[in-house]
């Protein structure tokens, strides 16, 4: 009943938060309240709003480029490129001369101003851009290409899409422990300590050491992005969640049945199996000690870098159920 009232209050309601005294559950719940609204007054789905905001929002929090998102919504845009480049007045909230100037400013909350400081302005404008091209993904796939122009940017955007059509939630923040608790394992902090096999390099990873055959889960929601053979890492499978993180669990014995690109897992599912595949062509194996190489990447929406998972493996371990 609380819920419905509050739905029914922000739906009826000029809504500008200031987020910083809700809970993390009270932020993503206004958060998708926000998002079924925009797809209500535009017919724009809800969950190709929701990951175009949360990308945006992935990338702000790793950029030093770009502010720090510290309201609900994540999706940034200059100022100049909202009220048009042309325009003499950059901080324009006029939607009418925002239009003449070529700004994507709108406004989205019927104020007669296009604020973009104001979160219904802000996602109407996604909305509105999304909706020139189409409401499939096709059309959404060209309508993220000629805004981003880049692969990487389109890919991981629409494994948001993925998750949030799938889930028809967005709070996707569970995490797990990739191998099971009731399984014997060690590891210690190994991430950027020199390997030698194939010239020298920096470990980009934990190693979690194990016995042949022990499961490995996913640690987190997420689509698989990569499946196969490296001479370095062997058996090899990588997952890209919505937080836009790339894990990547490396010299595995083998995969899980029936797991392939492109398909959708949780935390806890199993992926594969621990191993010591590796450092030769497909098939070299027992190098090494068998034990799951871990690693975990971000991309900025620029380029993607390696850091150290270990102390999320740790929060991860601490808090596992299995």
């Amino acid at each position: 009943m609380r819920k419905l009232l509050l739905t029914l209050i922000l739906f009826l309601l000029p809504w500008q938060v200031n987020a910083a005294p809700l809970t993390d559950a009270e932020i993503l719940e206004h958060r998708m309240i926000l998002y079924q609204k925009t797809e209500a007054s535009t017919q724009v789905p809800w969950y190709y709003i929701a990951a175009i905001d949360q990308f945006e929002r992935s990338i702000r929090h790793v950029r030093n480029d770009l502010p720090k998102p510290d309201g609900i919504t994540g999706y940034y845009i200059t100022q100049e490129k909202w009220a048009g480049y042309t325009n003499p007045n950059p901080k324009d909230k006029n939607p009418l001369s925002i239009g003449i100037f070529g700004g994507i400013g709108v406004d989205g909350n019927g104020d007669g101003k296009a604020d973009k400081d104001n979160d219904e302005d802000l996602l109407f404008a996604v909305a509105s851009y999304i909706s020139q091209y189409g409401v499939n993904d096709h059309s959404f796939r060209i309508a993220l290409w000629n805004y981003y122009q880049r692969d990487k940017s389109v890919n991981a955007i629409m494994t948001n899409v993925k998750l949030f059509r799938k889930y028809n939630r967005i709070d996707l923040i569970e995490k797990a422990f990739p191998i099971p608790k009731s399984h014997h394992y060690s590891y210690n902090s190994t991430w950027g300590a020199g390997r030698g096999w194939g010239g020298r390099r920096s470990h980009e990873g934990t190693d979690i050491f194990a016995s042949y055959g022990t499961p490995v889960y996913a640690v987190a929601y997420g689509v698989v992005e990569l499946k196969g053979w490296n001479k370095f890492g062997g058996w090899r499978i990588g997952i890209r969640d919505i937080n836009n993180t790339y894990h990547y669990y490396a010299h595995l014995n083998g995969f899980a049945k029936d797991i392939n690109v492109g398909d959708i897992v949780e935390p806890g599912t199993v992926v594969g199996s621990v191993g010591s595949s590796g450092y030769g062509p497909p098939g070299t194996s027992g190098k090494f000690p068998p034990h799951l190489h871990f690693g975990m990447y971000k991309d900025s929406g620029k380029n993607e870098w390696s850091f150290d998972p270990f102390p999320h493996l740790k929060n991860w371990e601490r808090n596992s159920k299995k």
